[in-house]
């Protein structure tokens, strides 16, 4: 399996390469030149695994041998272990044929914890067996930080640093990153906003002259592919659960850099009867936009009560229009450009090929209070904010309800307790108990001004 660059002029890498290196040099994403594909028997005879078996299935074709069955079922099943539920990602009925699958069950209750567990068990196994360390580097807009560092905390190969935008995440967010103290683990907090941080991280994957001779960045944004690779399984996991392969099943994604929602593609296209996919958005509409009015321009951002979304350049939406495009690697890089300057739009070939691929939505923070409250008083079911979005998504854009919807849920409500305030619950949602403290520990992070320069001698010096 050789895995390519969305815009056509960096060399094609093997699986270990891909993992390692993150961000292409013509500043593409790696994708891989095959997506492998499973007969619907095939599928049918997982049916009952559990999670990490199931995962072991899904993933194998991508590794294709790079690394020996036996180590990767034990990365695998390391990085399971420590989730808090048997089913790891357990199916909860709200109506007829309306499911969310909690993904919020791993250390850090966010649903990056799918990727970011198994991703640090990964970078350790081949930087232990390439004798190599690795800086990674990367930007979180909430939940991806702590889940990388929860990940990575414990590898001695890697010295990580997160960029977050200062005062732009919740409080709980915040602390899960900050109060992490293993001295390989750097938090900066940077004066602007998500695309700042992303910007400065792509900006730094595409020169790293300020790193030592010895050492190259690694990424654990869902720029790297084994994060949508890891994301793959669970709607596997939704769909068997829910009869298939031998019926369809669809899926309501809340979603910001279009990672998640991604993922479901690459289900659908390996072979998983998937009969819609919603992309779920808030007032940081660019993916609705694009789909609906085929406005894929860039506006200014805004500051949401579900900031996990608040998300204004898609990464990962580059990796659908390549294939949108047929991937056309130099038409790829023209749109990145023309969206770089302020306006782009999609030929109407791609547009057409997307709308039959993705229905969308738009919910802001007035309505998505409304559905975590409405959800409360009919169910006693208690919704984050982004898992709100999808689950309002999920009920305009069905297309009926003899096919099961399932929502990805996507974090743990006491995350965000001011959302949840706001809906009118009487407190704010209590922290599982492994969490508990979380309040009391200590934090240690860095105010960093938006400025490249700044950052890049900051990570150089902390090496």
């Amino acid at each position: 399996m050789h895995y390519i660059s969305t815009r056509g002029q960096a060399p094609a890498l093997s699986f270990e390469e891909a993992v390692l290196t993150g961000l292409a040099t013509d500043g593409g994403l790696y994708v891989p030149e095959n997506i492998p594909q499973f007969s619907r028997e095939q599928i049918a005879a997982w049916a009952g695994l559990p999670y990490n078996e199931l995962a072991f299935e899904v993933i194998k074709p991508f590794v294709d041998g790079e690394i020996e069955d036996a180590d990767l079922k034990d990365i695998i099943d390391r990085s399971y272990q420590t989730f808090r539920h048997s089913a790891v990602a357990p199916l909860v009925q709200l109506e007829n044929n309306l499911w969310v699958m909690e993904l919020f069950h791993g250390p850090t209750l966010a649903f990056k914890d799918f990727a970011l567990q198994f991703l640090g068990n990964l970078f350790d196994h081949l930087l232990e067996k390439r004798g190599q360390k690795v800086v990674v580097m990367g930007a979180t807009s909430g939940d991806t930080g702590s889940a990388a560092i929860e990940g990575c905390k414990r590898c001695k190969n890697i010295d990580i640093f997160i960029l977050h935008p200062h005062n732009r995440v919740s409080d709980v967010q915040r602390r899960q990153m900050t109060s992490i103290l293993e001295p390989n683990v750097h938090n900066i907090a940077l004066e602007g906003n998500f695309d700042d941080c992303q910007n400065m991280v792509k900006a730094s994957f595409a020169d790293q002259s300020f790193l030592p001779e010895d050492r190259q960045l690694a990424a654990v944004n869902s720029i790297n592919w084994a994060r949508i690779m890891a994301q793959v399984v669970y709607y596997f996991h939704a769909a068997l659960s829910l009869g298939g392969p031998h019926r369809a099943v669809s899926f309501s994604v809340p979603t910001g850099n279009f990672g998640d929602i991604f993922a479901g593609y690459i289900a659908k296209q390996m072979g998983l009867p998937i009969e819609q996919l919603v992309i779920a958005t808030n007032a940081n509409d660019v993916l609705h936009r694009c789909i609906s009015n085929n406005d894929f321009s860039k506006q200014p951002l805004v500051h949401s009560l579900s900031p996990s979304m608040d998300i204004m350049i898609s990464s990962n939406f580059e990796r659908l229009l390549f294939d949108l495009y047929n991937r056309d690697g130099e038409a790829i890089r023209q749109l990145m450009s023309d969206f770089n300057n302020g306006q782009a739009s999609m030929e109407e070939t791609a547009l057409a090929k997307a709308r039959e691929l993705f229905s969308s939505y738009r919910c802001d923070d007035d309505r998505m209070v409304e559905v975590i409250a409405r959800e409360y008083d009919n169910s006693d079911y208690l919704l984050d904010p982004h898992t709100a979005t999808g689950v309002d998504a999920a009920r305009a854009c069905r297309r009926g309800t003899d096919v099961p919807m399932v929502c990805l849920s996507t974090a743990h409500p006491a995350k965000f307790p001011e959302a949840v305030r706001k809906a009118g619950y009487p407190q704010d949602p209590p922290l599982p108990h492994h969490m508990a403290d979380l309040f009391e520990r200590k934090e240690r992070y860095t105010v960093k001004d938006n400025d490249l320069k700044t950052i890049q001698e900051f990570v150089a010096r902390n090496l």
